[in-house]
């Protein structure tokens, strides 16, 4: 992964998804569906097939997370998807109030296209991985789990992240077998700024 895959993530498409994120958890609010984004809104990047996630923060804690990691749908629509869902179906967190809405930011991460691993042993995927650069997909049978590059900053020692994502996939820690399959990713992440709560009278 010698050049950047998000080149043509310029400003503008950015700005466009997250008022995309943030027009249908709105809407959301209001129809109780995700909106529905017309042809002119999907021009360019925006309308290209790309994994994505969307994550909710209310001054810096976590309110919500939700994405996908294959390239299924146009990037527009995934995030439109993603941002309902991440507002009113992530099962850790209550569905969303209108009222939290104003203090709520909203951060997308755009994923690039997978590219699998060869690794004949533990010691060679840790050896092949860009700490701080590679998100990491496991999955062993109907087993599987992600975690994005940013997971590096809570979990920066490779052993360490490894571990955890073998256990998030239900996996014991330092589990290995010939039949574990892995993929690496980048993900771009952008974020509106952050909000200050809003004085009650």
């Amino acid at each position: 992964m010698a050049h950047s895959p998000f080149t043509e993530l310029q400003a503008d498409a950015r700005q466009r998804l997250l008022a995309i994120a943030r027009d249908s958890i709105s809407h959301g609010l209001e129809h109780g569906v995700p909106a529905t984004l017309a042809d002119d809104r999907l021009t360019g990047i925006v309308g290209e097939p790309r994994g994505s996630f969307v994550t909710l923060r209310q001054q810096s804690t976590l309110r919500g997370c939700v994405g996908t990691i294959e390239p299924v749908h146009p990037l527009g629509k995934a995030v439109a998807k993603a941002a309902f869902n991440a507002a009113f179906r992530d099962t850790r967190f209550p569905a969303l109030q209108e009222h939290e809405l104003p203090t709520t930011t909203i951060e997308i991460s755009v994923l690039s296209h997978m590219e699998f691993i060869a690794a004949p042993s533990e010691a060679a995927l840790l050896q092949s991985l860009e700490i701080g650069v590679d998100g990491l997909l496991l999955q062993e049978g109907w087993r599987r789990a992600t975690f994005l590059p940013k997971v590096w900053e809570q979990i920066p020692d490779p052993v360490d992240f490894l571990n955890a994502l073998r256990e998030k996939a239900g996996l014991p820690a330092h589990y290995w077998s010939d039949s574990l399959h892995f993929q690496r990713y980048q993900a771009m992440a952008f974020a509106e700024p952050e909000l200050r709560p809003v004085a009650n009278g």
